[in-house]
């Protein structure tokens, strides 16, 4: 009879912990992800974090129809002291007035850098409200080739 009652309770313990890892726990973990991810908002294809960079900078990926205001949004390079290199736009490749995915290309003109330096590709979501409160923006560190 006590071997029956450890093993119940021995079954319910490990069932709890289960049950706990498997969907409490990480649900937990999916939100602070989704907090400091900002990949179900906008995705960058190119530049890659940390690649090699040279001008003209080609900028690709998809954001949010939300992202655009007109059919694009700001871009900025900054150095390692986070001075401006260049700035410039994305452009939409489709109906942006969406809150689905569009794809975004631009480019950036730039020579003012030091070969081997740091430095951080700046997606800003378009904010023609200038309520700061929807500002909202994703850096990609890159590395001047």
């Amino acid at each position: 009879m006590k071997k029956t009652i450890i093993a119940v309770v021995a079954i319910v313990i490990v069932a709890s912990l289960f049950y706990y890892f498997r969907f409490l726990n990480k649900s937990e973990v999916i939100d602070i992800i989704k907090v400091d991810n900002k990949s179900d908002l906008i995705v960058v294809v190119s530049p890659i974090n940390n690649s090699e960079v040279s001008s003209p900078l080609v900028i690709s990926g998809r954001a949010r129809g939300t992202w655009f205001f007109e059919g694009s949004f700001p871009v900025e390079l900054l150095d390692s002291y986070r001075n401006t290199i260049a700035q410039g736009h994305v452009t939409a490749q489709g109906e942006w007035m969406t809150e689905d995915f569009v794809k975004f290309i631009g480019s950036l003109q730039f020579n003012n850098y030091i070969k081997g330096q740091k430095g951080i590709l700046v997606l800003k979501k378009d904010n023609p409200s200038g309520l700061v409160e929807y500002d909202d923006s994703v850096e990609v560190p890159v590395v001047f080739k």
